[in-house]
């Protein structure tokens, strides 16, 4: 499928597909619990982004990798100064700055491999972070000068140290309903 047929689906669909060398792939639904983190994220990337030039974003938002030409729905994508528009797509952006993805038995391999790999051709990306629903476990790759740097956080919060902010792991993982 060419990427304008691939729009022209995008367009007409109730779900979502990424985008992948010409082949498209619906997204499977989410569980609650992946609802819920994915909402609790944007709670506080939204609350901690308050007044800064970044801005936190849904899984409506679509990103394309410009270097490989894949597109995808973040979980969550923050967005800092502008939005870079994608040249033969208005409504997907080129430059995030964090995306993270809440795993899940179905896509914990494609975020973890080659999801990961084209992710890591954005040159504006700066963190990745993979949110276990399962355990409370926040894994958070930083882009430095040297390359990716790698840090599994469990405890009370993890850093994002091109943001300014750290997640509140506590909030995070803290059951509003039974």
């Amino acid at each position: 499928m060419t990427y304008a047929e691939y729009l022209a689906l995008e367009s007409a669909s109730e779900r979502k597909h990424e985008y992948v060398h010409g082949w498209v792939y619906a997204m499977a639904g989410g569980t609650p619990e992946h609802a819920r983190l994915q909402g609790r994220l944007i709670q506080q990337l939204g609350a901690a982004l308050r007044g800064r030039p970044c801005e936190a974003f849904t899984s409506d938002l679509r990103v394309r990798i410009a270097a490989t030409g894949r597109a995808t729905h973040p979980d969550v994508t923050v967005l800092c100064d502008r939005i870079e528009h994608a040249t033969d797509d208005p409504d997907a952006a080129t430059n995030p700055t964090l995306i993270v993805e809440v795993l899940s038995a179905s896509t914990e391999a494609d975020d973890r491999g080659s999801k990961w790999a084209h992710y890591q051709r954005i040159d504006a990306l700066r963190h990745y972070v993979l949110v276990s629903p399962d355990e409370r476990r926040v894994e958070v790759f930083t882009r430095e000068a040297t390359g990716w740097h790698y840090e599994d956080h469990r405890g009370a919060s993890a850093p994002l140290s091109a943001l300014g902010v750290s997640l509140d792991l506590e909030e995070l993982y803290a059951r509003a309903l039974a």
